[in-house]
Order: structure tokens, then sequence, then C-alpha cells
């Protein structure tokens, strides 16, 4: 990114933090008018989004190219403006995508006119009955760290909803030791919160500790649930 993407960029977080409620005790722990606000206050200046990248996640896109091709159908959670998804329908999946924002949600569709993708406006905690058990392949990036621990049991449950028996969910998070205290959001996960995603039927496969030089620490775990 430039110079002026990340003076941009360091402007919007200052506007955000002065809104944000986890900054304020008691505030929302979902935080729903927040991350509707940030693509709100955006218009339409990717630098104004604190998690956008206009690039597919490096941990995903490793791991795409070690493990793909995908078949079948997968779901990118809290889509954002769209990269991930995009990368999971290149992978030969065919991909839905969502997010909290109907405003990211158009613009990842701006983004990408041509796309397969189908892009919806939904809740995590409040998912479509018809996508109960209906994914191959369930991708989740940096949405549980916006959370607080308090929630992560039923983002835990919802997530291990879309996966279809003999598929699998791929959960990449900023990680932390359990000794080390974070101020938040985000707040990094520390291992057993991982280990505590495998719920109703999901068992971890894998659980790796990433970090290239000099960058932010990354857990990637993969899960499957039973056939």
């Amino acid at each position: 990114m430039s110079a002026d993407f990340d003076e941009r960029r360091k402007a919007a977080r200052e506007k955000l933090d002065l809104i944000d409620p986890a900054k304020t005790p008691g505030g929302d722990p979902f935080r729903r008018a927040w991350f509707n606000a940030v693509y709100d206050l955006a218009a339409d200046d990717p630098a104004a989004v604190p998690w956008a990248s206009l690039a597919p996640h490096v941990w995903l896109a490793d791991w795409l190219a070690a493990h793909g091709p995908l078949t079948g159908r997968a779901v990118d959670v809290g889509c954002g403006l769209g990269d991930n998804a995009e990368a999971l329908a290149a992978a030969g999946a065919q991909t839905a995508a969502f997010d909290l924002s109907a405003r990211a949600v158009d613009w990842a569709r701006r983004r990408f006119p041509q796309s397969s993708v189908d892009y919806r406006a939904a809740d995590l905690f409040a998912l479509p009955q018809q996508w109960r058990g209906a994914f191959d392949f369930v991708h989740e990036c940096q949405t549980l760290q916006a959370l607080p621990e308090s929630l992560l049991p039923q983002a835990a449950a919802a997530l291990a909803s879309l996966v279809k028996p003999g598929g699998r969910l791929l959960v990449i998070a900023r990680a932390r030791d359990a000794d080390q205290t974070t101020a938040g959001p985000p707040w990094p996960l520390i291992r057993a919160n991982l280990e505590a995603l495998a719920v109703d039927g999901l068992s971890l496969l894998s659980l790796e500790d990433l970090a290239a030089p000099g960058e932010t620490r990354y857990w990637r775990a993969l899960y499957r649930r039973e056939a």
C-alpha cells in the first residue's frame, strides 16, 4: 500500500475508534451498528476499511496453493470487499459469500461485476436456514478476532452449522499466547480458542502458528465434520 493509503487508513481508524462500542464499558458486544458504519463512512475508499487489503489473505492464498483445487460448495464468512471469496471461486468452488453490511456486499459486487460468487448480506448469528449443513468448505478469516471472547461459543456453533457431513472449515485469525494480554479490538486468539471451535461434530485436523518475518502472527486451523 502507498504512504497516502496508509495515512488515510490511520485517519479513518482514529475516527472509527471514537464510535466503537468496544471502546466503551458496557457497549454492544456484537458491534453490528459499528460494522455497518465502517462501510457507510468509507465513501468507497478501501483505505477507510481497516481490514481491507484488496487481495486474498496471504495465509488463505498459501493454503489454496498447497491444497487446492476446491470442489463442491464453499462459503466465505464476513466477506468484506470480496477478495477471499473470489480466491475460493478461482480455486474451483461454487462460492457464496456474506457480510453483515449490505454496503460491503454491494461494494464487492461492484468490484467484481463478472463474478460467479453469490454475494449476500447476512448475520453470522442469524444465518439462513437453507445454509445449515450446506457447504463442503467454510472459510472464516479475521471475523472471530473482532468478537469479544464471550461471543466465541456462539460463533463456533454458527460456523459449525454451515459445514456439511465430510466438509471442512478453515479459520485464519491473529494469534497470541495465553499469557499475553490485549486491549483490542481486534482480540488475537489463543490456542484454546481455536481448539474450542471443534463443536457439533467438527474435529480439529491441524493448527498452524504462522508468521512471515516482521509480520503479524496468525493461527490457521482446519476442521472436518465426520461424514
